[in-house]
């Protein structure tokens, strides 16, 4: 295969396409979504099946288990995914959307009008819902997109792939909006990445790596996070039951996410209650705890914590741990340590909490509740094509109005400037 060649007819049969998904009615988009999620459900079993290929090549392989995690398509997932599908499709269609019309002194009335950005690219590793979740998206906010699932995940992607070319085809909408590259080759990233011309964004989902080479070489705008190192803060004015419920949770309910808990901070006056209930959930559960050395008193089974683990997204069943004096504290460890992407207070003071949300310089900031909920789904954004740590465009999870635009717009009567 002529990788180059490829590339720039999938980037050239895009851009044509995303001139259709510009104009395209709600009406339209929303029967495709509704149309892939029958698909999916309709071919739940060959998908299973599908994906098991791909999980017993990663067995193979030698793939890690948080990325096994993330591979793996269960009954669940694929329920979700089609639930992610129908919830956008019940969404508001923003795209036409007119806002701030209002007269200037000239007469003309100037405003703004919501657009699609164009052509997508998704680069993502292992998790094959993210097929379904970015086409989605790319179909109901008029754009057209070019996915680059992992290698390991190809049979998976595919599968998924000929669902949603079955739902565009029943809507009259083009197949060519949802392109799968359909080789396994890396060369196919660069010369995407180095495709400006014909795809208008890039949005990077996976390891570190993937995420660094992205922002490097990328020849367009690139919508990203680097590391998902989520903090909860246990004040010591919480409720001990909810701080120990939440801290549970933000660990254990899937380690393999960028929205799990990495480091937990507790609040010196409650640490005795707190860790030694804690501790015995966590150990219970297989979780290594790396302790400071206050918290290893409370918990002599735990391992010393280095500089490192403080900076680490482990996406696996391990936890930093350190004891605080107080609020203060907690905030500026989670500015020195933390990656900007989710961070919990747990507490029943008003005034720690507006702080905790005031001063902590991240993507999401909750007040009792699980950093877990970081998520498009969660937020009611039917699915998400990302989550943003970046200040521009878009922050936090990425949904339909993330993958718009707006350009102003300007109506007049023969209006001449002067």
């Amino acid at each position: 295969m002529d990788i180059k060649n490829y590339i720039l007819e999938t980037g050239q049969r895009a851009r044509a396409a995303a001139r259709i998904m510009a104009i395209a009615n709600s009406g339209s988009k929303n029967q495709a979504l509704e149309a892939i999620a029958a698909s999916i459900l309709e071919q739940e079993q060959q998908l299973i099946q599908v994906n098991n290929k791909d999980l017993e090549a990663a067995r193979q392989n030698g793939l890690d288990s948080a990325l096994m995690d993330r591979l793996a398509l269960t009954p669940d997932r694929i329920k979700a995914m089609t639930d992610g599908l129908l919830q956008v499709s019940a969404l508001a269609d923003p795209i036409g959307e007119i806002t701030n019309m209002n007269y200037r002194p000239t007469g003309i009335q100037v405003g703004r009008m919501r657009v699609p950005l164009g052509v997508i690219g998704i680069i993502y590793e292992s998790r094959p819902n993210v097929t379904a979740d970015a086409a989605g998206l790319c179909i109901k906010s008029g754009n057209a997109t070019i996915l680059r699932g992992g290698s390991e995940a190809i049979h998976s992607n595919q599968a998924i792939a000929d669902c949603i070319r079955t739902g565009l085809k029943s809507a009259d909408l083009p197949e060519d909006a949802v392109q799968i590259i359909n080789t396994i080759d890396r060369a196919a990233v660069g010369e995407l990445l180095r495709m400006p011309a014909y795809v208008d964004v890039i949005i990077p989902r996976g390891g570190k790596g993937l995420i660094e080479r992205v922002s490097a070489e990328a020849m367009m705008p690139v919508i990203k996070h680097l590391d998902g190192i989520c903090h909860v803060y246990i004040d010591d004015r919480a409720d001990l039951n909810k701080a120990i419920d939440v801290a549970y949770n933000a660990k254990t309910q899937r380690y393999g996410t960028c929205n799990t808990m990495e480091c937990l901070l507790v609040a010196e006056a409650v640490a005795e209650p707190v860790l030694t209930r804690l501790g015995a959930m966590y150990e219970e559960a297989g979780v290594e705890i790396r302790a400071c050395e206050k918290s290893r008193k409370l918990l002599p089974n735990s391992k010393i914590a280095t500089e490192e683990d403080y900076a680490t997204e482990y996406l696996a069943p391990v936890l930093s741990l350190k004891i605080v004096t107080g609020l203060d504290e907690a905030i500026d460890h989670i500015e020195h340590y933390g990656s900007h992407h989710t961070d919990s207070i747990i507490t029943e003071d008003l005034s720690r909490a507006r702080r905790f949300l005031s001063e902590v310089d991240s993507s999401s900031v909750m007040v009792n509740a699980s950093t877990r909920f970081a998520d498009g789904f969660e937020y009611g954004l039917g699915a998400e094509i990302g989550i943003s740590t970046d200040k521009f465009h878009a922050r936090g999870p990425v949904g339909l109005e993330g993958l718009t635009s707006q350009k102003f717009i300007v109506i007049g009567d023969g209006h001449i400037r002067k």
